[in-house]
């Protein structure tokens, strides 16, 4: 991916990250992450990022069935979760973010914990390619 030029910014780092378009969860965490700034969240847990990657994966994932692969669990974590927390496929954004955030379901949890195996850590490596993994909501 190509960026625009900068002397103040990194922009060869960011550009790393989608060197590789193995999955989609990339592109989906870092919406999630520019959203929640927009929002003002300074501190953002990842629960909260993991949410916001579900809601916004929903409409592509349950109208348009885009399939992201066999190693992308989006669709799988969609699909769980509108069975598990009672959802509407046409369900909007905003609850689905506070359902998600606030579950106490056990599968719904899961799901969510999933992408924090991997996520966090391949997006980041670019900028801490020595760093390992740390794990936790």
């Amino acid at each position: 991916m190509n960026l625009p030029y900068s002397n103040n910014l990194p922009v060869q780092k960011l550009a790393a990250v989608f060197g590789s378009k193995v999955a989609t969860y990339k592109y989906y965490w870092l919406i999630a992450i520019l959203e929640l700034v927009e929002e003002g969240y300074v501190i953002i847990p990842k629960k909260k990022i993991f949410a916001r990657m579900i809601s916004n994966s929903w409409y592509t994932i349950n109208y348009f069935k885009i399939s992201f692969g066999t190693q992308d669990n989006l669709q799988i974590a969609v699909q769980t979760i509108i069975n598990e927390e009672k959802l509407d496929i046409d369900e909007k954004k905003d609850k689905i973010d506070l359902r998600l955030e606030f579950s106490t379901n056990k599968k719904t949890i899961s799901q969510l914990l999933h992408f924090d195996k991997n996520v966090p850590h391949w997006f980041l490596s670019t900028w801490f390619p020595k760093k390992k993994q740390i794990r936790n909501l």
